[in-house]
Protein backbone atom coordinates (compact mmCIF):
# COMPACT_ATOMS: atom_id res chain seq x y z
CA UNK A 1 0.00 0.00 0.00
CA UNK A 2 1.17 3.17 -0.50
CA UNK A 3 -0.27 6.43 1.59
CA UNK A 4 -0.20 10.12 0.28
CA UNK A 5 -0.69 11.83 3.85
CA UNK A 6 -1.17 15.74 4.42
CA UNK A 7 -2.00 17.70 7.29
CA UNK A 8 -4.66 19.97 6.67
CA UNK A 9 -6.42 21.97 8.46
CA UNK A 10 -9.50 21.62 6.27
CA UNK A 11 -10.22 18.88 3.82
CA UNK A 12 -13.51 17.59 1.42
CA UNK A 13 -14.78 15.02 -0.94
CA UNK A 14 -17.37 15.43 -3.02
CA UNK A 15 -18.81 13.33 -5.32
CA UNK A 16 -21.93 14.20 -7.88
CA UNK A 17 -22.25 17.71 -6.37
CA UNK A 18 -22.53 16.23 -2.49
CA UNK A 19 -20.01 16.17 0.18
CA UNK A 20 -19.16 12.40 0.93
CA UNK A 21 -16.89 13.73 3.22
CA UNK A 22 -15.28 16.46 5.10
CA UNK A 23 -12.68 17.27 8.07
CA UNK A 24 -11.04 20.44 9.62
CA UNK A 25 -8.12 20.07 11.26
CA UNK A 26 -6.23 16.63 10.81
CA UNK A 27 -5.32 14.16 7.80
CA UNK A 28 -5.93 13.89 4.22
CA UNK A 29 -4.85 10.82 3.22
CA UNK A 30 -4.28 9.29 -0.38
CA UNK A 31 -4.68 5.81 -0.77
CA UNK A 32 -3.49 3.36 -2.78
CA UNK A 33 -3.50 -0.04 -3.15
CA UNK A 34 -1.29 -2.54 -5.29
CA UNK A 35 -1.74 -6.61 -5.93
CA UNK A 36 0.26 -8.02 -3.16
CA UNK A 37 -1.37 -6.20 -0.40
CA UNK A 38 -2.47 -7.70 2.77
CA UNK A 39 -4.54 -6.87 5.77
CA UNK A 40 -1.58 -6.89 7.49
CA UNK A 41 -0.05 -4.10 5.53
CA UNK A 42 -3.07 -2.12 6.77
CA UNK A 43 -2.81 -2.58 10.21
CA UNK A 44 0.97 -1.70 10.06
CA UNK A 45 -0.10 1.40 7.91
CA UNK A 46 -3.21 2.49 10.58
CA UNK A 47 -0.90 1.85 13.62
CA UNK A 48 1.95 4.34 12.01
CA UNK A 49 -0.38 7.23 10.58
CA UNK A 50 -2.43 7.54 14.05
CA UNK A 51 1.14 7.71 15.43
CA UNK A 52 3.25 10.11 13.34
CA UNK A 53 4.02 12.80 14.88
CA UNK A 54 2.92 15.38 12.71
CA UNK A 55 1.28 18.41 14.50
CA UNK A 56 2.39 21.31 16.69
CA UNK A 57 2.10 21.28 20.58
CA UNK A 58 0.00 24.37 21.62
CA UNK A 59 3.06 25.21 23.86
CA UNK A 60 5.95 23.58 21.29
CA UNK A 61 7.74 25.16 19.35
CA UNK A 62 8.18 22.09 16.67
CA UNK A 63 5.71 21.24 13.86
CA UNK A 64 6.07 17.74 14.74
CA UNK A 65 5.51 17.47 18.41
CA UNK A 66 1.99 15.72 18.76
CA UNK A 67 0.24 12.77 16.64
CA UNK A 68 -3.40 12.94 15.21
CA UNK A 69 -4.82 11.08 17.89
CA UNK A 70 -3.00 13.67 20.55
CA UNK A 71 -4.25 16.36 19.14
CA UNK A 72 -7.98 14.96 18.26
CA UNK A 73 -7.48 15.65 14.55
CA UNK A 74 -9.50 13.61 12.18
CA UNK A 75 -8.54 11.55 8.67
CA UNK A 76 -10.39 11.98 5.13
CA UNK A 77 -9.54 8.83 2.99
CA UNK A 78 -9.29 9.10 -1.05
CA UNK A 79 -8.88 5.78 -2.61
CA UNK A 80 -5.93 6.63 -5.15
CA UNK A 81 -5.39 4.09 -7.53
CA UNK A 82 -3.68 6.05 -9.94
CA UNK A 83 -0.19 6.07 -7.01
CA UNK A 84 0.63 2.75 -8.70
CA UNK A 85 0.71 4.81 -12.25
CA UNK A 86 3.48 4.08 -13.89
CA UNK A 87 4.75 7.10 -16.66
CA UNK A 88 8.01 5.81 -17.15
CA UNK A 89 7.41 4.81 -21.11
CA UNK A 90 4.97 6.47 -23.22
CA UNK A 91 2.75 9.65 -22.57
CA UNK A 92 0.24 7.41 -21.02
CA UNK A 93 0.14 6.07 -17.79
CA UNK A 94 0.24 1.94 -17.32
CA UNK A 95 -2.02 1.96 -14.40
CA UNK A 96 -1.18 -2.47 -14.22
CA UNK A 97 0.25 -2.10 -11.06
CA UNK A 98 -2.90 -0.83 -8.82
CA UNK A 99 -4.77 -3.77 -7.31
CA UNK A 100 -8.22 -4.32 -8.86
CA UNK A 101 -11.88 -2.97 -7.51
CA UNK A 102 -12.60 -6.12 -5.57
CA UNK A 103 -9.07 -6.51 -3.54
CA UNK A 104 -8.37 -2.30 -3.31
CA UNK A 105 -11.90 -1.41 -1.94
CA UNK A 106 -12.48 -4.36 1.10
CA UNK A 107 -8.96 -3.24 1.98
CA UNK A 108 -9.32 0.31 2.04
CA UNK A 109 -12.42 -0.20 4.02
CA UNK A 110 -10.48 -2.60 6.52
CA UNK A 111 -7.72 0.23 6.46
CA UNK A 112 -10.46 2.92 7.71
CA UNK A 113 -11.83 0.13 10.00
CA UNK A 114 -8.44 -0.15 11.97
CA UNK A 115 -8.10 3.42 11.79
CA UNK A 116 -11.11 4.03 13.68
CA UNK A 117 -10.33 1.19 16.36
CA UNK A 118 -7.12 3.18 16.92
CA UNK A 119 -9.54 6.34 18.33
CA UNK A 120 -9.59 8.61 15.17
CA UNK A 121 -12.99 9.87 13.41
CA UNK A 122 -12.48 8.59 9.76
CA UNK A 123 -14.99 10.29 6.63
CA UNK A 124 -13.94 8.70 3.14
CA UNK A 125 -14.76 9.67 -0.11
CA UNK A 126 -16.90 6.72 -2.50
CA UNK A 127 -14.71 4.53 -3.78
CA UNK A 128 -13.86 4.18 -7.65
CA UNK A 129 -16.37 7.30 -8.23
CA UNK A 130 -14.70 10.76 -10.21
CA UNK A 131 -14.42 12.84 -6.72
CA UNK A 132 -13.27 16.52 -6.31
CA UNK A 133 -11.02 16.95 -3.46
CA UNK A 134 -10.41 19.80 -1.80
CA UNK A 135 -7.91 20.65 0.80
CA UNK A 136 -6.12 23.37 2.33
CA UNK A 137 -2.79 21.75 3.42
CA UNK A 138 -1.30 22.93 6.68
CA UNK A 139 2.47 23.87 6.50
CA UNK A 140 2.48 22.20 3.99
CA UNK A 141 3.36 19.13 5.22
CA UNK A 142 3.19 16.34 2.62
CA UNK A 143 4.16 12.86 3.06
CA UNK A 144 4.64 9.10 1.35
CA UNK A 145 3.76 6.67 3.58
CA UNK A 146 4.34 2.76 2.10
CA UNK A 147 4.20 -0.38 3.14
CA UNK A 148 5.40 -3.38 0.75
CA UNK A 149 3.94 -7.09 1.56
Amino acid sequence: MKIIVQRVTRAAVTVDGTITGAIDHGMLLLVGVTHTDTRANADWLARKIASLRLFRALDGPSHFDRSITEVGGAILVVSQFTLYGDSRKGRRPDFTQAARPDIAAPLIDYFCDQLCEQGIRVETGIFGADMLVELANDGPVTLIVERDA
